[in-house]
């Protein structure tokens, strides 16, 4: 059962979250508060494994900066910060506090559900709505490997092998290919890049 704390000043949001989440068989909320200042103190209290953290709450408290408070004191501890607000300084501003991922409100329950999960596992997901992406994105050799034989239907475990290379990095990679699209899984962004003519799988 994932455990999770959100920070979250607007109280109808807030409600709505712990009703959510706590619909779900794998997740529950054990807390929650309006100022992210607060946050530590709670942390230490009820020791959540992820932190659902809004990125301005009451008293102009900054969840970024209370992110890496946290993350000072508790490592081990997932935070998601999540913001409505289009500033594009915030996911880097996040990403520089260690949090382990970042979405915008707007992508909706589904999505948010998803980076929970995923973000338990390890993952580290930088998500945008798909205006914002600009696929003039660079990706690596390896990178580029992953998605088509993601393309292909190959496991992880298989494209490790194909690839030479451990699960872990195959990880690294799909986790790199994601923050720099935004997409929520891999799979989604292959079969996108292909329909748009992005990136041909291999063909053996």
């Amino acid at each position: 059962m994932i455990k999770v704390l959100i920070v979250e000043d607007q109280t109808m949001l807030r409600e709505s979250l712990e009703y959510l989440i706590n619909g779900q068989d794998d997740m529950q909320i054990i807390g929650g508060t309006d100022d992210a200042a607060r946050a530590p103190e709670l942390c230490r209290k009820l020791k959540p494994d992820l932190v659902l953290m809004d990125v301005v709450t009451k008293n102009n408290s900054s969840g970024i900066t209370y992110s890496a408070k946290i993350l000072k004191e508790f490592p081990r501890i997932k935070i998601v910060v999540m913001t409505g607000m289009p500033e594009i300084t915030f996911a880097e501003d996040a990403r520089k506090a260690g949090a382990h991922s970042f979405i915008y409100k707007e992508m909706g329950n589904e999505h948010l559900l998803h980076v929970i999960r995923v973000t338990m596992k390890g993952y580290s997901i930088y998500s945008g709505s798909a205006e914002r992406i600009s696929f003039a994105i660079r990706f690596t050799e390896k990178e580029l490997a992953v998605i088509r034989l993601v393309c292909r239907g190959i496991t992880r475990d298989e494209i490790a092998r194909k690839l030479k290379v451990s699960e872990a990095m195959v990880k690294r990679h799909i986790t790199s290919i994601l923050d720099k699209t935004g997409f929520d899984s891999i799979s989604k962004f292959a079969i996108y890049a292909v329909g748009q003519g992005l990136v041909a799988p291999e063909i053996n």
